[in-house]
């Protein structure tokens, strides 16, 4: 298969070495092994292989078996490799890569351009996001490059507005598969996940953000009280949200990781991420000041050091626990229609794909009865919440929590009260 605009990123590979969730594992594989080690690192290839050879099985299947690529950008390790992202990335955003547009000429796109300025600043401040050790005019070439996807998408789409960090999404689709599919893949996702961060004001990602609080409370009230109580709000994770935790973490592995979960999942995924990370520091927060700099200082110094498939895992998991449509109705204050994620449900349609949030809920069945647990996730001592559940009857109720995603979490819209400016 032939993806015109997927560059094959050999300077990736040199420097950064293997690309995606393995890569550090790959690293500790490589070198001497015994005994047991040496089983592991048998075990590591054997998975990793069968789990090439299923990607390129639903890729080669007529149709394209995009409930598969689904499945392997979500679970353990993610598509693995730059090479395999330029071809499962477009099947998961529904693009064409037989017919991608020639790109214009700089200087077309930069003349009388508005957010040329902005932009050019932003691009050049950006220096970390290219990797350690890139020749000056490499970076510089790339940057250039950046600088075009950037007012090209704008251009073709007046009613979008760029926004500070957006710089930091586009340069992750650059730096994998290249400009001219980059650009496809960037326009796509503007106009759909990333379109609510566009908008002409910040309404709408305030009321994203607000989605924050109360997947923290549904599962752990002490910790969602006491940043009530200190008045942090949820701004420490604007910049985890609007730039998909690009501008945050340093190792750019981590940050394709997540790329491969938020493109096979729903556009509120990350801020369900967002709400793991702060579950997953539990105790640093309540060990903090209880005021607003002391905790707000915190939480905004993101660690680099996360077990991050176990909070990818997690945050599937709580999304099928607390759906957005469920999150939503609790605090309904706006209309419906206003946000991208909303309009996901004809998104995926037109992409003739299976929903997304069927394959977490799939994989979240599978675990639940592979394991038995006791303790009980949903502890809510508040008469105006949501029942409580143990885990152990969870399967249960699962039936009409899957019901409720497959009804209505593609229809939602995020209504909670504007707390982020108090």
């Amino acid at each position: 298969m032939t993806l015109h605009g997927c560059r094959g990123p050999e300077w990736s590979r040199d420097l950064l070495g293997s690309t995606g969730a393995e890569g550090s594992a790959r690293a500790a594989v490589t070198a001497p092994v015994s005994g047991g080690a040496a089983v592991a690192s048998q075990d590591f290839d054997s998975k990793k292989k069968r789990k090439v050879a299923e990607i390129y099985q639903a890729l080669n299947s007529d149709p394209i078996d995009v409930a598969t690529l689904r499945r392997m950008a979500i679970s353990e390790g993610g598509l693995l490799t730059d090479e395999i992202r330029c071809k499962v990335w477009p099947k998961l955003l529904s693009v064409n890569t037989d017919d991608l547009p020639p790109l214009p000429a700089g200087k077309e796109l930069r003349e009388d351009n508005k957010d040329y300025q902005q932009v050019l600043l932003d691009v050049r401040r950006s220096l970390r996001r290219f990797p350690p050790g890139m020749p000056d005019d490499q970076r510089e070439g790339l940057q250039e490059e950046l600088i075009d996807i950037i007012l090209h998408v704008l251009k073709r789409n007046p009613q979008l507005h760029y926004y500070q960090g957006y710089h930091d999404i586009v340069v992750t689709f650059l730096l994998v598969v290249g400009d001219r599919l980059a650009t496809a893949l960037v326009e796509k996702l503007s106009t759909h996940h990333l379109r609510d961060f566009m908008d002409p004001t910040m309404d709408n990602t305030k009321h994203i953000l607000n989605y924050l609080m109360p997947i923290i409370d549904q599962v752990n009230p002490e910790v969602h009280d006491f940043m009530q109580s200190a008045e942090v709000g949820t701004i420490f994770a604007l910049s985890w949200l609007i730039t998909w935790f690009g501008h945050v973490l340093s190792d750019f592995r981590h940050v394709v990781r997540l790329y491969d979960f938020f493109l096979a999942c729903h556009p509120l995924m990350p801020i369900y991420f967002a709400a793991v990370i702060v579950l997953y520091r539990e105790q640093e927060v309540l060990d903090c000041e209880c005021d607003m700099a002391s905790v707000h200082h915190l939480l905004s110094q993101i660690p680099q050091d996360l077990p991050y498939e176990t909070l990818i895992s997690r945050a599937g998991d709580l999304f099928v626990q607390f759906p957005p449509s469920e999150l939503a109705r609790e605090a309904a204050q706006q209309q419906a229609e206003r946000t991208a994620a909303s309009t996901f449900k004809d998104f995926e349609l037109a992409s003739v794909q299976q929903r997304p949030d069927t394959v977490l809920r799939q994989r979240f069945r599978e675990r639940l009865r592979g394991e038995e647990r006791t303790k009980s996730i949903l502890t809510k001592p508040r008469t105006n919440r949501f029942v409580k559940l143990a885990v152990m009857g969870l399967t249960v109720a699962l039936g009409a929590a899957a019901l409720a995603v497959v009804k209505s979490a593609l229809e939602w819209a995020p209504k909670f009260e504007l707390q982020i400016f108090p």
